[in-house]
């Protein structure tokens, strides 16, 4: 088999392998003096673009605990994750070899109470608190911009005042 027949052939199988699982924890806290929602961005360590915290499955550990500890590790909060995904979005890992392989990444709500002064990856990354709409246009996957905006709606709705609410009846 020559060296353009298997590259071929190996892209051929890349494609039709199905996405690899990742699960993430959307974490967001309540600003009670301004009456809004914050979310919380991350940088990833290798290109430094914004994300939220993320991992592979662990093993006996369901998916939502597997993003509570992503949230801890890479961006040190701590909080109430939601055992319910609120939604997925798709990417392309980019692995060491150049090679990039499509992704599922499983998000969770996560309600921050605190916020660790040290966690392992302290030095790697930098942290931002944002409104929805700012973190919708940092990121740069399509999917997960629509879930920062979906997320601020399904947030805004219970939470509007009751004139609001009244207003168009």
């Amino acid at each position: 088999m020559n060296i353009l027949t298997r590259i071929a052939s190996d892209v051929r199988l890349m494609l039709r392998r199905p996405a690899r699982i990742q699960y993430a924890a959307l974490c967001f806290r309540f600003r009670k003096k301004r009456g809004e929602i914050e979310v919380l961005l991350i940088t990833s360590r290798d290109t430094g673009r914004w994300v939220i915290p993320k991992g592979w499955p662990m093993e006996g550990r369901p998916s939502y605990a597997v993003a509570e500890r992503e949230a801890y590790e890479e961006a040190g909060v701590k909080g109430k994750v939601h055992n319910e995904p609120i939604g997925h979005y798709m990417y392309q890992k980019g692995l060491p070899q150049g090679l990039k392989v499509r992704c599922k990444v499983q998000v969770y709500s996560l309600e921050v109470h605190e916020l660790s002064k040290n966690f392992p990856e302290k030095r790697e990354r930098r942290l931002e608190w944002v409104s929805c709409s700012e973190a919708a246009a940092r990121v740069a996957e399509p999917g997960l911009r629509k879930l920062f905006l979906a997320f601020e709606q399904s947030w805004l709705a219970p939470h509007q005042p009751v004139q609001a609410k009244n207003a168009h009846a």
